[in-house]
């Protein structure tokens, strides 16, 4: 899944959707981790340890990510449950490969570059996964 939009003044989750979605997405997750499906009440409470959030709100926001295609529903009787179609881990880890192929297809060896100068601080063992992987490009692999 494709995102439209990447906010860069934002961080976060706020990067790739707007507050209340980011919210929900990660009580979502959180809620994925333990194997639950919530429903729209159990979003709605969670949301309200931070300040009152209308039920059609949230309802509304929740389907929008079910049409977007983040969010998988089910009806359970009278009550709809919604789960994350993937986990936190591999949507960031696949909207950080878009984002990536996105720069290099714009900027190539500049992203690269600027990508290099940002390691200043660099950790030992992802440094050792760089040369590694470059050793295995020069390799053709």
């Amino acid at each position: 899944m494709k995102l439209q939009h990447f906010k860069m003044k934002e961080s976060g989750l706020n990067r790739f959707f707007g507050p209340l979605e980011a919210k929900i997405m990660d009580i979502l997750w959180d809620g994925r981790e333990h194997e639950n499906e919530l429903s729209i009440k159990d979003v709605q409470q969670k949301l309200e340890t931070d300040k009152q959030v209308n039920f059609n709100t949230v309802m509304t926001v929740m389907n929008r990510l079910v049409e977007k295609g983040f969010l998988e529903k089910r009806a359970a009787g009278r009550t709809s449950l919604f789960q994350p179609v993937q986990s936190k881990h591999d949507f960031m880890n696949n909207q950080s490969k878009e984002l990536t192929h996105e720069l290099m297809e714009e900027f190539g060896p500049l992203a690269v570059s600027h990508m290099l100068d940002e390691l200043e601080d660099v950790d030992p063992v992802l440094l050792e996964k760089l040369e590694e992987k470059i050793n295995l490009l020069k390799k053709g692999k």
